[in-house]
C-alpha cells in the first residue's frame, strides 16, 4: 500500500511539474521549450503485465517519441497498476497524463463510446481494422476534448467468442438457459438477453473457478483466454461467433494534451499509431498460438460452422434502441458508415 501511495504522489509531482513548467494560468505553452537534460515527462499508468502485448506497443509508444523528439519528451510507465488500473479521474484532472482502457468504459464521460461494446457493428477483423484505422474515427477520437480526455489510438483486444464446457453455440437458441458470464458492462448484459441466455457479470479472476464449480455454463472472451486464463482446461468447446470486437483506447488527459504543440502532439500521435500497427502483428502471433495451443494440449475444439446472421438478427433490435437511447450512439454508427464507404 505504501509503495503504491509513493508512486502515486511521484506520478503526481511529475505530472504537476508539467502543468507548471509549461506556462501559467493553464495557459497553452511550447514543448519544444523541453530539453534532453530538462523534458517534458509524461505518466502512463496501466493494469497489465509487462508480458502483456498491449504493454510491450506502449513501450515501443515510449521509444519512439523519445526518439522522435530527442529525448525533449519521454514516457514514463507504470504498469501492474501501481497507479491503480484506468483511474480516468486522475486523468482527466491532469495527475497522470495517458492510460488504457476498455473503450466502453468511457461511456460514463461520452456516450457514444457505448457503441464499442455492441455486437456485430464490425463485419469481421480487416472491416473492423480498416474502421479503426480511418479518418473518420481518428476525427472522433480527438473531438472529445471537453470531455477531459483525448484518444491517441486503440488496440485490438480480438474477436469475443462463446465458449463452454461441452456444448457448441451456433445459434442464438443453443444460449437458451445458460448461464454465461459477461463483463460487467451495460451492453453486454443486455447483449445475452437478447440472444436468450442468462448474463452473470463477474470479474475475469473469478471465471476459471465459476466454470469449474458450474456456477456459470460458460463464457465469452477471445483465443488467448482459453491459454493465458487456462479456461481450457475446463471448457473444451469454442464456437467462433465473433459478436463483440471491443477495442483498448489509449487516452491522454485533455489538459496536459494542451500544453503539448502542434508539431509534438503529431509526434506523439504518428508514434501511437505506429505501436497500434506493431501490436497488430504481436496479436495475431499470440491468437495462432493460444489456437495451437489450445487444440493440441487441452483438447479443445474450435467449431466453425456458426450461424452468424442468427445472431445478428437477434442483436439488431438492441443496436437499434441504443441509437435512440444514446445520441452519440447514433452518431458514431454513422461516423462507422461513413469509414467503411470509403474502401
Amino acid at each position: 500500500m505504501f509503495k503504491k501511495f509513493a508512486a502515486l504522489a511521484a506520478a503526481a509531482a511529475l505530472s504537476l511539474g508539467v502543468m507548471t513548467g509549461c506556462g501559467a494560468s493553464g495557459t497553452t505553452a511550447d514543448s519544444t521549450g523541453y530539453s534532453a537534460e530538462n523534458p517534458l515527462v509524461l505518466t502512463l499508468a496501466h493494469g497489465l503485465s509487462e508480458t502483456h502485448t498491449v504493454h510491450i506497443a506502449m513501450t515501443q509508444f515510449a521509444d519512439e517519441v523519445a526518439e522522435k523528439t530527442d529525448g525533449r519528451i519521454q514516457v514514463k510507465i507504470f504498469p501492474n497498476g501501481q497507479l491503480g488500473s484506468e483511474n480516468l479521474e486522475q486523468l482527466q484532472a491532469g495527475v497522470i497524463a495517458m492510460t488504457k482502457v476498455s473503450a466502453p468504459g468511457l461511456a460514463t464521460y461520452n456516450d457514444a463510446f457505448n457503441t464499442f461494446g455492441l455486437p456485430y457493428i464490425f463485419n469481421d477483423t480487416d472491416d473492423f481494422y480498416h474502421v479503426m484505422d480511418s479518418q473518420e474515427m481518428q476525427d472522433f477520437f480527438l473531438s472529445t476534448g471537453d470531455d477531459g480526455f483525448v484518444t491517441l489510438t486503440y488496440y485490438t483486444s480480438g474477436a469475443r467468442s462463446f465458449y463452454t464446457k461441452d456444448r457448441a453455440i451456433r445459434t442464438p437458441a443453443d444460449l437458451k438457459g445458460l448461464k454465461i458470464r459477461v463483463q460487467d458492462m451495460k451492453s453486454q448484459t443486455d447483449m445475452m438477453s437478447y440472444l436468450g441466455g442468462i448474463p452473470v457479470a463477474m470479474s475475469y479472476g473469478d471465471v476459471y473457478t465459476s466454470l469449474q464449480t458450474g456456477i456459470i455454463d460458460g463464457t465469452e472472451n477471445n483465443e488467448t483466454a482459453l491459454t493465458t486464463g487456462k479456461h481450457g482446461e475446463v471448457c473444451k468447446v469454442y464456437s467462433v461467433d465473433q459478436h463483440a470486437m471491443i477495442p483498448d483506447v489509449l487516452i491522454m488527459s485533455e489538459k496536459v494534451w494542451e500544453t503539448i504543440s502542434p508539431e509534438d502532439q503529431e509526434i506523439i500521435l504518428e508514434a501511437a499509431h505506429d505501436s497500434t500497427d506493431a501490436h497488430k502483428v504481436m496479436w495475431d502471433t499470440a491468437v495462432e498460438e493460444a489456437v495451437k495451443e489450445a487444440q493440441e494440449t487441452m483438447g479443445v475444439e474450435f467449431v466453425y460452422d456458426v450461424d452468424k446472421e442468427a445472431f445478428r438478427e437477434a442483436t439488431q433490435p438492441m443496436i437499434e434502441a441504443y441509437g435512440e437511447q444514446y445520441p452519440g450512439v447514433k452518431t458514431l454508427l454513422d461516423t462507422i458508415d461513413a469509414a467503411r464507404g470509403e474502401e
